[in-house]
């Protein structure tokens, strides 16, 4: 059995959980079939395996350099995104006119393998049909044709520059400068800070998708505008040039996450166009001053990727610790002769407890970021207007969660799989602790727990009234009504979930009421952890009905990992929700000095 991904696990989450055979008679997916989505699994197993996979430690322990010109990562990233490129996957979720994709939620599934088999690697891609899929959505024809089809083709790549050093998450306060010319085109000056992937020779090109501010642009994020930069210069007839004017401060050395280099660019200080007019050449996207809105786009589909990633790295440390804990022989059951034989680490209860941990965590986090993705294919594709409006409203208000759940439980996982392993765990000789090293990027990445938690309180909840939520809890309702026409203990899981949901509405309530938006929102990352707790408990009890009545040992750790998390878990939200009602204003009122 694969220690990467549990196929098994996607196959029931995609077919016995969300019904993809309903999705793909859609005449979007007319193209597709059981077979097509089983063969487009098993070639991304493929893949990542024999590409990804065998250069994970490589990656780690031998990082992107800059010598001052040039940043070299090692050559195997290079050809396993060609072997992914050839493949199709980097076409496979493309959203253009005529194309027949398969489905966001398939294309995810087969996305965690590559992620959880190497995420350094990965990001690469990600980045780069983001920064497609945006170019499509907003850019002009000539645009799309000259800047997404070489990436959608892998012979380019993308990123996305937006941070900067004074600035960080707060993009509201960036200073790059775009200065129009006559010929159309702008000229772009200023620094950029945490940029992934903004330069390497992977590929014959890289386009940046950068914000900027134009001369005379309001204030704050109202002022951005969103501008097409490549690493070379683009001929009209599509052929490359000269070097933009971008240089490298330097790269971040990080904590794990080492195969995806990290960049500190310049743009428009002319050491990289010598004897030529300085400044950045870039196009814009869109008009001015709408780059934010834009940019969501990008942002949006790769908060969910930081979902996945942080799911599918929990998901692999998961499986390696398992292995493990039923191969290591140490100790003895309580109780037993000094003399007797040692057993396997899995037959103590501690360690069922840490491995079962892990597996709610990560099997709920997979489950959640593919339920995100067939929201998206459903507020694409459904056929009533109503179900695609339902399907965007709770795609929208779940987004941050799926970014942060994932990012916090999935390390949460990671560092239980060091504990499996003891102190063979805490050493190089086993992948566990750069599993965990990588993961540690996701909570921070896309949008801190502190920006998403904003995000849920302060906009997705409170700006549309609770109609999202709403939403939300209309179908937690429904999930828990069947689970109790099952019997006796569909009717406890499903009473603890609805408690915990009644629980959060009122409190939500309550917060809306405060009437000071600092009061409400000081606490907000436990209002996210505890929204998170709750959409995953709903998600465990609809996956224990789907494995409700079936036979073998996959089901039966469906439904004990469900058990898991609803009576262990669970609970845990109503301390959450408590500190919520409280509203003591603690850190509000708080003297720096003390700290």
């Amino acid at each position: 059995m694969s220690t990467i991904m549990s196929r098994r696990d996607l196959d029931f989450l995609l077919h016995e959980w969300l019904g993809t055979d309903q999705l793909l008679a859609r005449a979007r997916f007319a193209d597709h079939s059981r077979d097509t989505v089983d063969a487009v699994l098993d070639l991304a197993e493929q893949v990542a395996t024999t590409h990804f996979a065998p250069h994970n430690r490589a990656s780690d322990l031998n990082e992107p350099t800059y010598d001052g010109t040039r940043v070299t990562v090692i050559p195997e990233v290079g050809v396993a995104l060609r072997a992914f490129a050839d493949a199709g996957f980097l076409s496979a979720a493309v959203h253009a006119p005529g194309e027949s994709p398969v489905p966001a939620s398939v294309f995810a599934a087969c996305m965690s393998w590559f992620q959880a088999a190497n995420a350094g690697t990965s990001g690469y891609a990600l980045l780069t049909m983001a920064a497609a899929n945006l170019l499509r959505a907003h850019g002009t024809p000539e645009q799309v044709e000259r800047y997404a089809v070489p990436m959608t083709d892998g012979r380019w790549f993308g990123t996305m520059m937006l941070s900067e050093p004074h600035a960080g998450s707060n993009l509201a306060d960036i200073t790059t400068r775009a200065e129009p010319q006559r010929d159309g085109t702008y000229r772009l000056f200023g620094r950029k800070m945490w940029i992934s992937g903004g330069d390497h020779e992977i590929t014959e090109n890289i386009v940046h998708l950068v914000l900027a501010r134009t001369p005379g642009a309001p204030a704050g994020t109202k002022g951005i505008s969103l501008f097409v930069v490549p690493k070379l210069l683009v001929g009209d007839d599509g052929s490359l040039g000269e070097r933009n004017d971008i240089t490298l401060a330097g790269i971040n050395h990080k904590m794990g996450f080492r195969g995806t280099v990290n960049t500190a660019p310049v743009l428009g200080d002319g050491a990289s166009r010598p004897g030529g007019a300085a400044g950045a050449v870039g196009h814009l996207v869109g008009v001015e001053n709408r780059g934010m809105a834009l940019m969501f786009s990008m942002m949006n589909e790769a908060r969910i990727g930081v979902g996945l990633c942080a799911a599918a790295i929990g998901y692999t440390g998961y499986l390696e610790s398992l292995a493990y804990a039923r191969e290591r022989l140490q100790g003895r059951p309580v109780g037993a002769d000094p003399t007797t034989p040692q057993v396997p680490l899995v037959d103590h209860p501690d360690v069922r407890r840490m491995l079962l941990a892990q597996k709610s965590y990560v099997e709920g986090a997979l489950a959640l970021v593919l339920l995100a993705a067939r929201l998206f294919d459903d507020a694409e594709t459904a056929e009533d207007a109503a179900d695609r409006e339902q399907a965007a409203a709770l795609l929208g208000l779940l987004t941050p969660v799926v970014k942060s759940w994932p990012s916090q439980y999935g390390p949460a996982a990671n560092d239980l799989a060091i504990q499996v392993l003891g102190g063979a765990g805490y050493t190089r000789d086993f992948d566990v602790e750069q599993h965990y090293r990588d993961n540690r990027l996701n909570p921070i990445h896309e949008g801190t727990h502190g920006i998403q938690a904003l995000d849920l309180l302060g906009r997705k909840v409170m700006l549309d009234g609770g109609k999202s939520l709403g939403l939300l809890v209309g179908r937690i309702q429904a999930t828990a009504d069947r689970a109790r026409a099952t019997g006796p203990d569909g009717a406890a899981l499903a009473d603890r979930l609805a408690a915990a949901c009644s629980d959060l509405v009122a409190t939500t309530a309550q917060l809306a009421t405060l009437g000071d938006p600092a009061r409400m929102l000081a606490d907000a990352t436990a209002y996210l952890e505890a929204t998170g707790h709750v959409v995953v408990a709903w998600i465990w009890l609809d996956q224990w009905l789907a494995a409700h009545g079936k036979e073998g040992g996959f089901y039966d750790g469906k439904r004990a990992a469900a058990w898991f998390f609803l009576t262990r878990e669970l609970p845990k939200v109503a301390a959450m929700l408590a500190l919520l009602r409280d509203a003591d204003g603690l850190t509000l009122g708080l003297d720096p000095d003390v700290l």
